[in-house]
């Protein structure tokens, strides 16, 4: 199969599908790979590693949508890419599709077979190819949010941990999964007073066995998490249901109620975000404040760290792009869940029941398509 890379063109987006450890890999498999000159420089990796590796370069990201049979990428293509959309052509990346109709609409109209990192789901329901980067979004929330309290940011003027004499700042985070451990450890870590909300009394527990009396536990409801929020300094929202937009669980009703120059940072803005008053920003201009709540919802939080963040993804997109690439999208689906799940849009179709529903498009299940 020819296999495809191109550098990622979203604000601030340094991030690359392929390393060149992953073009050893596809050519060692017998495909070949053609990578757009330059795709790599913001994670650090050089067009002479990707040569070496075995890759062949083009100067002009319109050859490699052109000329190759599966794109990889980082984040969802934007409208100046959809014209180079073609029929059968299979897209596997970041998608967010259900807080983006547009790029559905180009993806249907283009029969692309688009595979979503974020609906890859296995047999025990975790999330293989979206778990890193929430992993590094969860850490970075904490990191980002303790920076927007300062007073220069329009934060509060405090320190998370505070010193000796004076209080701890109060964290709340919304939703216990890989972002809210993440948050959750890194707060802990740096001696934050951390409250954490599930609707899972199962996955409360767990994190009550992980971080014991450093934290607090409660189960999530509105009057709970209004109560919470009032005496939050930072809050950080971090709820997903794969493929479907983000339940708004942080009311605007709170805002009033809550300290000014507190911290709102919404990890699942990608998703819709979890925040009623929520809206897309970029690292470019990350924050805005209402009601004296700064507010801090960029879409790709982990492109902060390209270097970081590449590796890790794709150490977990590697052995599912080579199962494609091998075997073809449809062999793979049959033979893999998680593939099969991926697969949000497909010769025209919608696939993913969640993606669907949430943009109101008739759902056609895959497997009576291949």
């Amino acid at each position: 199969m020819k296999i495809g890379c191109v550098r990622e063109i979203k604000n601030n987006e340094f991030r690359v599908g392929l390393t060149p450890d992953n073009v050893r890999a596809y050519t060692a498999a017998g495909h070949e790979v053609l990578i757009e000159k330059g795709a790599g420089l913001g994670s650090g990796f050089q067009d002479e590693e990707y040569i070496a590796a075995g890759a062949s370069m083009s100067d002009s990201a319109a050859d490699v949508w052109n000329n190759v049979e599966m794109m990889v990428k980082v984040k969802e293509p934007l409208e100046e890419e959809y014209p180079l959309f073609h029929d059968g052509l299979i897209l596997y990346t970041y998608l967010h599709l259900a807080a983006d109709k547009p790029q559905a609409d180009a993806l249907l109209a283009g029969k692309v077979k688009a595979v979503a990192y974020e609906t890859m789901q296995e047999d025990d329901r975790s999330l293989p190819c979206l778990a890193p980067m929430s992993q590094i979004a969860g850490r970075l929330s904490i990191q980002e949010g303790a920076k927007y309290l300062e007073k220069r940011f329009g934060g509060e003027g405090i320190l998370l941990a505070g010193v000796p004499g004076t209080p701890k700042a109060n964290v709340v985070i919304l939703g216990g999964g890989t972002v809210g451990t993440n948050a959750c450890r890194l707060a802990v870590g740096m001696g934050a007073n951390v409250t954490i909300f599930d609707v899972n009394l199962k996955r409360l527990e767990e994190l009550d066995n992980m971080f014991g009396s450093r934290i607090q536990t409660l189960v999530s409801t509105d009057s709970s998490i209004e109560k919470a929020v009032k005496e939050a300094d930072l809050v950080i929202g971090s709820v997903l249901i794969p493929g479907a937009s983000t339940p708004k669980l942080f009311k605007k009703k709170y805002l009033p109620e809550m300290k000014n120059g507190a911290v709102f940072v919404d990890v699942a803005i990608d998703q819709g975000g979890c925040g009623e008053s929520s809206k897309v920003t970029t690292h470019d201009d990350p924050v805005f404040i209402e009601e004296g709540v700064v507010h801090y919802c960029v879409g790709n939080m982990p492109g902060a760290v390209p270097r970081t963040s590449t590796i890790a993804l794709t150490n977990a997109t590697l052995s599912y792009g080579l199962k494609i690439a091998k075997d073809g999208l449809e062999a793979a689906c049959k033979d893999s869940r998680a593939i099969l799940l991926g697969v949000n849009c497909y010769d025209g179709k919608m696939t993913n029941k969640n993606v669907a529903d949430a943009l109101a498009y008739d759902y056609v299940d895959l497997m009576t398509l291949i």
